[in-house]
């Protein structure tokens, strides 16, 4: 076979894996932003973008498959001059003092009328669902859904929060149609505690 042969061979072969890529993610966007069987979650009627950012420790989540046996975790929202959301979330991987690891995504806020719908970008050119489905009136507290139901997270400002609070927000996530057991309680190390 000629050179100029297996380089057109090459090239084929090259073209047909690019395609096949091509397709899986097409499939893949599809499946996660086709049809839903439920109606979405209502998110919170209005929201002041600059006061939500800053750092949020979650509290409980129905993790999403990276987020298994997190420790520490800490979401933190920084909003940018072009009105995307940079947004970090780092934990300690396994235990207190395990590895730390960094994720890094962006969020599009998809109305700005009311900044409670985003979609949150961690590979391009796929956006996830993000939804402020709970807020309280001071900022301290928030829950992030999703309309598919299959994550969620508790957040709030301290490290825990009240007994009282965290009953009410998971009587809130069951009348919204999650199934609260699946739920998994994330601990912190608070200023003075130690492993």
């Amino acid at each position: 076979m000629s050179l100029l042969a297996r380089f057109l061979k090459f090239k084929e072969r090259e073209q047909t894996m690019r395609w096949g890529i091509l397709l899986i993610l097409l499939i893949f966007s599809l499946s996660t932003t086709g049809c839903q069987t439920h109606p979405p979650i209502k998110t919170v009627d209005r929201m002041n973008l600059e006061r939500f950012m800053g750092a949020w420790y979650v509290i409980a989540s129905i993790p999403t498959p990276f987020e298994k046996d997190v420790y520490n975790g800490i979401e933190a929202y920084r909003l940018e001059d072009d009105g995307t959301v940079a947004t970090t979330f780092t934990f300690n991987k396994g235990s207190f003092s395990g590895p730390q690891k960094r994720f890094r995504a962006r969020g599009f806020v998809r109305d700005t009328q009311v900044n409670t719908v985003w979609g949150m970008q961690f590979v391009w050119p796929f956006k996830a669902e993000y939804r402020v489905v709970y807020l309280d009136e001071n900022y301290t507290q928030t829950v992030i859904g999703r309309t598919k139901r299959d994550y969620v997270w508790i957040m709030s400002r301290e490290p825990k929060i009240p007994a009282d609070d965290y009953a009410h927000i998971l009587e809130f996530l069951t009348e919204q149609g999650y199934d609260v057991g699946q739920l998994v309680k994330v601990p912190h190390v608070t200023p003075g505690q130690s492993d």
